[in-house]
Order: structure tokens, then C-alpha cells, then sequence
């Protein structure tokens, strides 16, 4: 290998499989299980249409998010008075709307920005927040988009099921939050956040989005989005492509699975610890798609990847966007202790959802 590559090329290589170690996953799986049965997965109409929304979802939040909006929202989040609890709320709500990935993506930063001794529990408050957050709507985090168009979920029963579990750590965060000491940010730098003119048609555009997604609008409108993308403004279309083909493989390998293991989850207890402690080692979105395949009882599965979330770096990917953001930070130090502090928190979070979800389930 070292006669072969020189040492950049090896380091890009590096690079590229530490970044995209699911995709790569994701394809060798799909591969190795498709020889094993000696034939290709058949994806279903419906894989193809969570694919499909998954698409338009991200190229119409990194519409939105090219314009400027969602950054001038977020500095809006600095100014005066109880900075710790809008930055941490603000992650929680903005991660309804935008997925989880987006609110770290454009808050991390700013957080990073200011000035305070605290960045590092800031950071990890947010990024608990957005997994608490993003639980709560069907188009939150990937996962929760596939579940609910493949189990046809109503919205208010989607939302009811795991509304305990975004309520009761939303009290939590914000009064871990709240007891966070930060000094208060007093710097005006809204002339500095400049909003496109085009911001407006990105928000209805992601609008159209969600109401397919509820379906509301029929699938179609939202062929709007990459249309416009194409048209009038292609900075939208850098979305995450590998996450797609990432979805698209781990489909064809559930489907694999399911074909060669043939069993199915009965006990809605088995479900949810299975998929929360799969969570831990391969990332709520892929352990979400392959339960899927072996479980009726959607509920216990949405709470499984939901608390999943919280625990490892690997728990969800934006656990790991905003350990890599804080990490690689220029002003940050002690990244040992940083990470101690992160899985520290974050299992204290996953033991507590793992308690709320059998306490619940006894009492209901």
C-alpha cells in the first residue's frame, strides 16, 4: 500500500473511509447478503418513495439554508439575555423542522464563535437537544421519515406515541441548561447574516415538503423542489448523496436479511432494547431500517432508535457532527476530556430514556 499511494493520496483515503464508514457499510452488506441468496433484493414502491422524499427533503433545507435564513435565525438565538437556554432550545425546536443534522450543522459553530469558557457543554446540550428534538415530527431525522411512511402512521398518533420522550428530556436539557453558567452575549452581528432574496420560495418549497410528507399534498407537488434546484438556484442540490445511497443499500440488506433469517420480533420489549443497543454500534438509521423488516410494533421501535440516539458517538450521526465540529475547532482544547464528557452525558441521557420507556410501558 505505501509503494502504491503516496502519503496525501493515502491520507485522502484515510479520510474518505472514516467519514463514510455507513456507506461503505452499507454496500458491502448489501453485496455479501446478496450473494449469500444468490440474488438482488426487490425494493418496494414505498423504499423508493422514502428515498425520494428524503431527496427533496434535504435539497429543500439546504435551499433554505444556502439563503441565509436559517443562519440569521440563529445569531438571532446569541443575542441578550439566557444565551445557553435559546442556543439549547433553539437546537431542540430547529431540529423539528430541518432534521437534527442541519440545526448542529448551523448552531455548533455559532456556539463555538462566542465567547465563554462553557463551548463544550454547550455543544453537547445541543447535540442531546436536536436527538430529543428531532424525535418528535415525522421529518425530523431520517429515520422517523422512513418509519412513518413505511408503518403509514397518522401524524397525531406519530406524534403522541413519542411525545413522553421529547417532553420529559426537553425539561431535562433546558434545566441542565439553565443551571449551565455563560456569559450573556450583548454583540450585535445581525448586518453581517445576509438573507437571499430566494429564501422565501426555499421556506415554501420546504413547506410543500412537509405537507407531502404528512400527506397532506399528494407526492407529486414535490417535484417542485429539485425543478427550482435545477432552474434557479443549484447551490441546493449539495446535499449529503451518500446518506441516499446509504438508505437505498440498507434497504436492499434489510430485505436480504429478512429473506435468509425469516424470523420476526414479537415482543415489543425485544424491539425497542434490540434497536437502541444496535444504535449504539451502527447508528439509529440503519438499525431503524433493518428492524423493520422483523417488527410490526413501530412504537417500541421509534423509542428504540430514539433513545439510541443518546450513548455512543456512533448513536446517531449527529452525535458525531458535533463531536467533529468541537473537535476540529481551532479555539477548542482538550479533546479527551471533551469526549469523556460527551459519553459521559450521553449515556446518562440513554440509561434515563431506557428507564422512561419501561416505566411508561408499566404504568400505561
Amino acid at each position: 500500500m505505501e509503494g502504491m499511494f503516496s502519503l496525501p493520496t493515502r491520507q485522502k483515503i484515510s479520510a474518505y473511509i472514516t467519514g463514510e464508514w455507513l456507506l461503505l457499510a452499507s454496500v458491502a452488506g448489501l453485496l455479501v447478503t446478496s450473494l449469500c441468496r444468490k440474488g438482488l433484493p426487490a425494493f418496494s414502491r414505498a423504499d423508493l418513495e422514502v428515498v425520494y422524499l428524503l431527496a427533496t427533503l434535504l435539497v429543500a433545507v439546504r435551499g433554505l439554508e444556502a439563503s441565509g435564513l436559517i443562519d440569521y435565525l440563529a445569531h438571532r438565538l446569541e443575542q441578550g439575555r439566557y444565551m445557553a437556554l435559546k442556543l439549547t432550545g433553539g437546537a431542540f425546536f430547529l431540529s423539528m423542522v430541518v432534521t437534527n443534522d442541519v440545526a448542529l450543522v448551523v448552531l455548533v459553530p455559532l456556539t463555538l464563535s462566542l465567547r465563554t469558557d462553557r463551548k463544550d457543554i454547550l455543544v453537547i446540550l445541543q447535540a442531546l437537544a436536536v436527538n430529543a428534538g428531532s424525535a418528535l415530527t415525522p421529518f425530523g431525522n431520517p429515520q422517523n421519515l422512513f418509519l412513518y411512511w413505511y408503518y403509514h402512521i397518522a401524524p397525531a398518533r406519530f406524534v403522541a406515541a413519542i411525545a413522553p420522550f421529547s417532553a420529559i428530556f426537553f425539561l431535562l436539557i433546558m434545566l441542565a441548561a439553565f443551571l449551565v453558567r455563560v456569559q450573556d452575549s450583548t454583540e450585535r452581528r445581525d448586518g453581517a447574516i445576509r438573507i437571499g432574496g430566494q429564501s422565501v420560495v426555499h421556506a415554501v418549497l420546504l413547506v410543500l415538503v412537509l405537507l407531502s410528507v404528512l400527506r397532506v399534498l399528494p407526492l407529486a407537488v414535490t417535484a417542485a423542489v429539485p425543478l427550482y434546484a435545477i432552474c434557479r438556484d443549484r447551490r441546493a442540490l449539495r446535499i449529503d448523496y451518500g446518506l441516499l445511497v446509504t438508505f437505498f443499500c440498507f434497504f436492499g440488506l434489510a430485505e436480504n436479511l429478512k429473506e435468509l433469517l425469516a424470523p420476526t420480533l414479537e415482543h415489543t420489549d425485544h424491539v425497542f432494547l434490540l434497536s437502541a443497543l444496535a444504535s449504539q454500534m451502527v447508528s439509529n438509521v440503519p438499525a431503524t431500517l433493518l428492524f423493520a423488516k422483523f417488527t410490526p410494533h413501530w412504537q417500541a421501535l421509534l423509542w428504540g432508535s430514539s433513545v439510541g440516539g443518546f450513548g455512543s458517538l456512533v448513536g446517531s450521526l449527529a452525535n458525531l457532527i458535533a463531536w467533529r465540529l468541537y473537535t476540529n475547532h481551532r479555539s477548542t482544547g482538550q479533546p479527551f476530556q471533551f469526549t469523556l464528557q460527551f459519553l459521559g452525558l450521553g449515556y446518562l441521557a440513554f440509561f434515563l430514556g431506557l428507564g422512561l420507556y419501561f416505566c411508561l410501558e408499566f404504568t400505561a
